[in-house]
């Protein structure tokens, strides 16, 4: 099974970096997986992802009641889809799956997101808040272990 391992964020925006950072982990941890690091929005990731029969998907989260470090694992169907109002600059990643699979593009079969819960996604920083940066390394275990890789 050809399997792709996407960290999602923004690099210099303190804890939205999380999803790169333990797709990094993982990477280091195991080098002959394919891993791929996007700062794009949903739209712009299709030709990544086209062709892999399983899509691991890493990001952050903010929620209202969450705590900073807490892993959540979704599919993509609890994503609920929507074209109805979309637009190529506000694609969520459900969406952008679903025309892609319009477009013809072959889309992976199993997709797997996981989202850590995060602090701070509002100032810029390189590093990570101390409540997630001391989390990266297990979840990052976590995941592979979960995963199978």
């Amino acid at each position: 099974m050809k399997t792709l391992i996407l960290g999602i964020g923004n690099p210099i925006v303190t804890d939205d970096s999380a999803g790169l950072k333990i797709a990094q982990r993982i990477k280091e941890r195991n080098p002959e997986l394919e891993v791929i690091e996007a700062c794009s929005g949903a739209l712009g990731l299709l030709d990544d992802v086209a062709g892999y029969d399983k899509l691991i998907i890493i990001d952050s989260v903010k929620t209202e009641g969450g705590k900073p470090g807490e892993l959540y694992k979704l599919e993509l169907e609890d994503l609920n889809p929507t074209l109805e109002h979309a637009t190529s600059h506000g694609l969520d990643i459900a969406s952008a799956f679903k025309l892609g699979e319009g477009l013809g593009y072959k889309m992976p079969q199993s997709v797997i997101i996981y989202a850590v819960e995060i602090k701070d996604n509002t100032n810029f920083g390189e590093e990570c808040t101390k409540e997630v940066a001391e989390r990266i390394p297990l979840l990052a275990q976590q995941i592979m272990e979960e995963e199978n890789l």
